[in-house]
């Protein structure tokens, strides 16, 4: 239709279908049928016809006034979009252990990028997250990767792989980290999380069986009891909570590959502002 709205304008603006065609390079007849493709796409007539000659009327004047702004915006789509006149909202959801740190220093560069934007950054667990963002009440969100396939429309953009050690108490003599975890207290991350779920797999996959006595997706707490020598805990070694890890002493699980990874998820086909927030997870590492 671009081409017939092109025509539509150089006919208007030269008067006849002739005139026009001899502007644009082609017949009077090819004008014509132009003219004619264009009424049937609308299912409107766009001229008063009198013999030879064609003249616009009152719905042809309309079509011509909007036809001006699609074919300026078609001009307008290679041009690289100026996202820091735009305006609307950003839903990102987020883990919290990558608020403070990597989506705290992505964000400052997105405010510069995109002033105009308000963001909403809405907490929770990586599987209510990656559901929010499968049903479209999410922009993007940055969450552990699943031990499952994700949705058919969601790309993923891994970040950072933060390894998981064993933390006990600092004056505790435990070396080896089975021994630790089997006959120990055992304090354990909620399997509710992507996490939870890699360590207890992980368990499984070594034989060690736990004596847990207790169960949090909070990690800081998780730390604090064991530093206060409430038992062991597996946990992952994230930047957010390095304070913490200050007061405890970490043991080797001897598995270099057993970590877990923190990435962006978005929607497949993205537009330039969630583009350019993905670009900016990216920079913040």
């Amino acid at each position: 239709m671009i081409a017939e709205l092109k025509t539509l304008v150089a006919v208007a603006r030269h008067g006849t279908f002739a005139a026009a065609g001899e502007r644009i390079g082609l017949t009077q007849a090819a004008v014509s049928g132009q003219m004619k493709r264009l009424e049937e796409k609308l299912g409107q007539r766009l001229f008063d016809r009198t013999g030879r000659s064609a003249t616009l009327n009152e719905t042809g004047r309309r079509v011509l006034a909007r036809a001006g702004e699609l074919l300026a915006l078609a001009d307008s789509l290679a041009e690289p979009m100026d996202l820091s006149r735009q305006h609307g909202c950003l839903r990102i959801g987020a883990i919290v252990s990558t608020q403070p740190t990597l989506v705290r220093r992505a964000l400052t560069g997105f405010h510069r990028a995109c002033p105009g934007y308000r963001v909403q950054v809405i907490p929770g667990l990586s599987l209510d997250l990656l559901d929010r963002l499968d049903a479209g009440e999410l922009d993007l969100a940055v969450i552990i990767r699943p031990g499952f396939g994700l949705p058919q429309d969601v790309a993923w953009e891994p970040l950072v792989r933060e390894p998981f050690v064993l933390a006990v108490p600092p004056d505790w003599p435990d070396t080896d980290w089975r021994t630790s975890a089997a006959t120990r207290p055992f304090l354990r991350y909620s399997r509710h999380s992507f996490g939870g779920r890699q360590v207890e797999r992980f368990l499984d996959q070594q034989g060690v069986s736990v004596n847990d006595w207790a169960e949090l997706d909070d990690i800081p707490a998780l730390l604090t009891m064991v530093a206060n020598g409430l038992g062991v805990a597996i946990v992952p070694q994230s930047e957010a909570y390095m304070g913490y890890f200050g007061e405890v002493r970490t043991v080797s699980l001897e598995a270099p590959d057993f970590a877990r990874e923190i990435g962006v998820a978005g929607p497949m086909a993205r537009d330039e502002v969630v583009a350019l927030m993905i670009g900016e997870c990216r920079r913040a590492l």
